[in-house]
């Protein structure tokens, strides 16, 4: 298990990051993004999907769930877990299908789907830190090991 801590003094440090894992990672992965309200999850997941190949704009799957990427190379979907009234609900919209050996699975508050979700490979936990943020990244798995390491 690896930990790293670093300073996001911006937004556009923020995003920054994202595009550095983003031109690290290979599928399968898996992404739980933790955080306050408003401490960047979807911020950096925008730098990260973008850095993928999606042309477009990038919002917060609050009212879908889940949001579909089909990038070249890999499939993204991007879970925003927030309005999740049951985990049972998870079942429903048959969360199983979506981690597949070539997706990326990007999930921001993944406590309400425990029990239900495949284990991460890299745990980010964003927290208010002066006028920035703090991103601490936490690994489960050797790919998540690989991909920390490759920001040092």
């Amino acid at each position: 298990m690896t930990e790293t801590r670093i300073y996001l003094a911006s937004e556009e440090d923020t995003i920054a990051l994202g595009r550095r894992l983003a031109a690290a990672l290979k599928p399968p992965l898996v992404l739980y993004l933790s955080g306050e309200l408003g401490a960047g999850k979807t911020t950096f997941s925008r730098g990260l999907i973008q850095s993928l190949g999606h042309q477009g704009a990038v919002k917060s799957p609050t009212y879908t769930l889940v949001e579909p990427y089909e990038l070249p190379g890999v499939e993204v979907y991007h879970f925003d877990l927030y309005r999740l009234a049951d985990p049972e609900e998870l079942e429903f919209m048959g969360i199983r299908d979506y981690f597949t050996p070539n997706s990326l699975c990007i999930v921001e508050w993944p406590e309400r789907g425990q029990g239900l979700l495949p284990a991460a490979d890299i745990q980010l936990q964003l927290k208010y830190a002066n006028s920035g943020r703090e991103l601490i990244l936490t690994s489960a798995t050797a790919a998540g090991d690989a991909l920390i390491n490759s920001l040092k």
